[in-house]
Formats: structure tokens, sequence, C-alpha cells
């Protein structure tokens, strides 16, 4: 169902948590088409990292099934013209493929996106997520690597181009365990590896911003990791 026919009603009970993500509708029971609203600031501030993520899983959900929601996005974008909420940051990878905003359903002024080859964390991006939780307001960090992801499978052959080399310089690359051969052809080690670069990047947004660490550990943010499935669109959630 589009976020043009949800049905708000007690969203406590729900998800436990208070979920405003473009409903514009700040009452636990209404209804309202969503199609233009925006996440305000006294939404925001309602919001806890947990009912954020319950707002993306359902997001994800409604974009597998094809349910995605019909945006007023110039509306959304006059209205938010003036300030900016977001609820979520979503640090993904460059493909062209993945774009964080309709994978999962969200529209102008709901996510703060940054996007690198192989979603790996660095010095600006780690900066940027400090603005955007600490100073901005964001509950949440996805962290979403994708399937057959051409800069893992770059790492993984030790690729050499330019400014690239540098770049997959970061991304984790851990062959424990896997068998077979030590290359991208081997898409069990690829899959293995895109999974554990997604977790080492969660693990290193915590240990090297004191800033972050400190938002989690206070309960006001959540860092997690996801993958994308380009096939079916679906998103796999890595909270264990």
């Amino acid at each position: 169902m589009s976020r043009s026919n949800r049905v708000f009603v007690s969203a406590a009970v729900v998800f436990g948590g208070f979920v405003a993500f473009g409903s514009g509708c700040a009452s636990s029971q209404c209804v309202d088409d969503g199609s233009d609203a925006v996440i305000t600031q006294s939404e925001q501030a309602g919001m806890s990292p947990d009912s954020v993520l319950a707002d993306l899983k359902a997001g994800n959900k409604r974009f597998a099934a094809g349910n995605s929601t019909e945006y007023d996005l110039l509306a959304q974008a006059r209205a938010t013209a003036s300030g900016q909420y977001p609820g979520a940051i979503v640090l993904g990878c460059l493909d062209s493929r993945v774009p964080p905003e309709m994978v999962f359903d969200q529209g102008i002024g709901d996510i703060f996106v940054g996007r690198v080859a192989g979603n790996f964390e660095n010095v600006d991006l780690l900066g940027s997520m400090e603005f955007g939780t600490k100073l901005a307001g964001s509950k949440l960090i996805v962290v979403l690597g994708h399937g057959s992801c051409g800069a893992v499978k770059g790492a993984v052959d030790q690729a050499k181009l330019g400014n690239l080399t540098a770049t997959l310089a970061n991304i984790s690359v851990n062959t424990t365990g896997i068998s077979g051969e030590r290359s991208s052809k081997n898409s069990a080690l690829v899959d293995s590896v895109i999974e554990e670069n997604v977790r080492q990047t969660v693990r290193d947004i915590y240990s090297r911003s004191p800033v972050m660490a400190e938002l989690v550990r206070q309960g006001d943010l959540k860092i997690v990791g996801a993958i994308y499935d380009l096939e079916t669109g679906r998103v796999e959630w890595l909270e264990d």
C-alpha cells in the first residue's frame, strides 16, 4: 500500500515508538495522504532509532512489492527549502542501481545520503555523519551494501587504476574460511566480503567517531548494516 493510502493508528503501539516519516501527522490517530508532507522538527525529535528503522523496513517492503509512494516532490522541495529534519543517514555505494531514497521509499527531506564506491567510511564521511546526527538530529545510520558490488570485486582482485587504487584499499577484504579461487570469479567469496565490509564499516563508524559512539551509548542513535539484492529489490538487515 502506498504512503498516500496509509493509515497511522497509534504508531506507539505498532512500532513501540513514534513513526512520522512523510506522514505530516503528529497525532496518534489520523489519516494523511503523505504525498507532499515532510518531517518537521518536532516529529524528528519524537522519533527513536528503532521507530526510524521500522519505517525504513516498511518502505523497502513497499518498494520491493511495487507499491512505492507517489510523492509530490516539487511540493516537498518547497516545504524543505527553509530547513530539513531527516530521520536517518544512509551510507551507500556509488552504484547507480541502488538509490537509497527509492530503495527505502523515502521523499525529499527524509534521509541524508552519503555515497562512495564500496560504502566505506573515511574522515570526510565520518564528519558528514557527525553533522547529520549530532547537529541535525538523525537517529539512525544504515551502511548499505549490495550484491555483485563492482568495488568489492575490484578490491578482491587487487585492481589498480589511478585514484581508484587508494579507494579500493579502504574496503575490508577478509577471505578467512572461504574456499575456492581468491578472485571475483568466486561468487561465494565476493558475497562474504560484501557482508564483512558492511559489518566492518559499522564497527569502524562507532570506533572512529567518539561523537557518534556517545550518541549510541545514550540511546539517541543506532548504527546498522544492510545488503540490497539487485534482482528482488529487497534489503537484508544485519542486526546481530
